[in-house]
């Protein structure tokens, strides 16, 4: 009986994840569907997938929590509103960049929305130490407001 030293592809993936995956993209390249290990390509995309939502759902989050500090946490406005600004500007490039790589993904932005902003008073909350209620209930912008260059406050503001 001969043994291979070779090991399987169903194997690979859980031996050497980075050579599975070089093996996975060259069956697919070239054509030998029937060897591809399809139950963890299916894994793996639906991963990403999941990734992407995640990321999005994180970015929208902080993104609003930095709106709300601007707006609501008056006493640290003036010295902070500086660092503010600029991860404001910073989570709104990202969320673009993810939107211009999976466009795909602007309805799930508009289904997670208002969760979103919920988690994002609590946050601000708990940070500023300010109580829950000084953040408005109801989002404080639209979505396009959001991710565009509007802000809460005039800059001179502070």
């Amino acid at each position: 009986m001969v043994t291979s030293t070779q090991p399987t592809t169903q194997t690979l993936y859980d031996q050497d994840y980075y050579l599975w995956i070089r093996t996975t993209i060259n069956q697919l390249r070239t054509g030998q569907f029937s060897a591809v290990d399809l139950e963890n390509l299916l894994e793996e995309l639906e991963t990403i997938s999941r990734s992407q939502k995640r990321t999005i759902t994180n970015l929208l989050i902080k993104l609003f929590v930095h709106l709300l500090k601007l707006k609501c946490w008056d006493s640290e406005r003036e010295r902070n509103q500086g660092h503010w600004l600029g991860e404001i500007r910073t989570f709104r490039k990202q969320i673009k960049n993810s939107l211009k790589d999976s466009p795909s993904l602007k309805p799930y932005i508009l289904e997670i929305f208002d969760e979103c902003y919920q988690d994002a008073r609590l946050e601000a909350s708990d940070r500023s130490q300010l109580p829950i209620d000084i953040f408005p209930i109801i989002p404080i912008g639209s979505l396009e407001q959001i991710l565009d260059d509007w802000l809460p406050i005039q800059k001179n503001e502070g």
